[in-house]
């Protein structure tokens, strides 16, 4: 399939919502992917604002058997995002297996520093839908979420999709030029 041919497809299939990534094709129902990366380390980190959903997250992602570290604002230590977001993404370039979840009041703030650092790639996303499509397209390695944009259980459903999802996944007609595009993308020095 070529990229025009995908991209009428999802647009067709986004708005039916029917979209599945498996084949790139509209279908009745989409299949979640049962498949856990072999990735189980999560650096993750919040500034005041998005505390409480940290925590709902990190519980979440304990109880699935992630290894998770928080580098993030407690309720008894603030920490702005501007410092959490440095040491989560010295650690995600240290451990290039694991992923991060970083949050604050929009995800814009954590992301900006995030994409600061070489071999991050951080996406702000706000529907599962991009949440998933930031890894299958982008092969993003950190999700950004904002506390005052998501709902506890769709961000946990975010972060489920955004870990479960593989590089090309549903798209592997365009897979040559998608890890083209993400090399050429690395190589951009501004």
């Amino acid at each position: 399939m070529d990229r025009r041919t995908f991209l009428q497809s999802v647009t067709a299939a986004t708005a039916l919502g029917t979209l599945t990534l498996e084949t790139g094709m509209a279908k009745t129902q989409e299949k979640p992917s049962t498949e856990k990366d072999s990735m189980k380390k999560i650096i993750v980190a919040a500034d005041p604002f998005a505390v409480g959903l940290k925590d709902a997250i990190v519980a979440d992602l304990k109880a699935q058997g992630y290894d998770v570290t928080d580098v993030g604002a407690t309720a008894e230590k603030e920490i702005p995002y501007y410092e959490s977001a440095v040491v989560a993404c010295q650690l995600l370039q240290a451990d290039k297996d694991a992923r991060g979840i970083l949050l604050c009041g929009s995800g814009m703030g954590m992301s900006i520093v995030a994409n600061k650092f070489k071999g991050i790639s951080a996406s702000v996303v706000e529907s599962v839908f991009a949440a998933k499509m930031c890894r299958a397209i982008n092969n993003a390695n950190v999700l950004c979420l904002g506390a005052m944009i998501w709902g506890e259980w769709m961000a946990k459903e975010a972060v489920n999709v955004f870990l479960n999802t593989k590089f090309t996944e549903g798209l592997e007609g365009l897979s040559d030029f998608l890890h083209d595009a993400v090399k050429k993308v690395d190589a951009i020095e501004g």
